[in-house]
Order: C-alpha cells, then structure tokens, then sequence
C-alpha cells in the first residue's frame, strides 16, 4: 500500500545549510534504497515533511526521523494511501520557505501547522506542489 505521511517540526537550532545538506544527503543516499521519495520544505524555524512509500517503510523512516536531535516536536498533520506518488522525481526535493513567503503565496495567512486539521494540511501541501516550487536533485 502506498502511502503518505506529511508531518511538522520544529528545528532546534538554525537552519544552515550544514544540517540542510547533512539531511538531504541522508534522504537521497537512503531513501531509494527502500523506495521512499517525497519533499522537505524548511524555513522560519520550521520542517514541514512529506514521505512516499509503501506503509511499512515510511513508517520505520518516521521512527528514526523521531529521533533525530536536529528538530523537536515532530507531530503527523497527515497520513493518507496514494494511487500515486507526487514526488516520483525526487528522493528527497527540497524547499526552502523563506523564499517562498508562503504567508502571502500560499494564501494561508492564518496556517499554523501545528493546529492544522488533516484536511487543512492536505490543503497546504496541494498549495506547494500547486505553486511550481522550485525543487532540486531529482532523482538520479
């Protein structure tokens, strides 16, 4: 069963591109590993997550992702089965909000990921991959 899993957290300390480029080598060196694509979008303290793959891998990827130091309050917005994957190119996009000023792009001046409903987040995530955010690294 495919499915997706979009998650929140909060990073613990700044979000350089240090940690950035150590996250995203992670993802792209593992995840095609165990058939897991999808996007991480950061920014303004923020990660906002979403993992493709059959249930069981995206659920042992979710597990390790808990105990990563890197960020705290981790919490699922969403998780739903797919007929398809959005991400298929990437093993891991990313997207750095800050760039995007999502407040005003994305139309959710209100959104706090954090009291989101599912439906709401589904929302949101529609709204990135809606708005032609530049990503990079497809997968090779």
């Amino acid at each position: 069963m495919l499915v997706s899993l979009f998650y929140v957290s909060r990073a613990v300390g700044p979000q350089t591109t240090t940690v950035t480029s150590s996250i995203l080598s992670t993802a792209r060196l593992n995840n095609p590993v165990h058939g897991i694509t999808g996007a991480l979008f950061q920014g303004q303290g923020l990660y906002l997550q979403v993992l493709e793959g059959e249930r069981s891998a995206v659920n042992r990827l979710y597990a390790q992702i808990l105990a990563d130091k890197r960020h705290t309050d981790a919490e699922i917005l969403s998780m739903e089965e797919l007929a398809g994957r959005r991400f298929e190119k990437w093993s891991m996009a990313h997207v750095i909000l800050s760039d995007l000023d999502p407040m005003v792009l994305m139309k959710h001046p209100e959104f706090d990921p954090y009291s989101a409903s599912a439906k709401g987040a589904g929302l949101m995530l529609e709204d990135f991959i809606a708005s032609g955010v530049r990503v990079d690294k497809p997968v090779v």
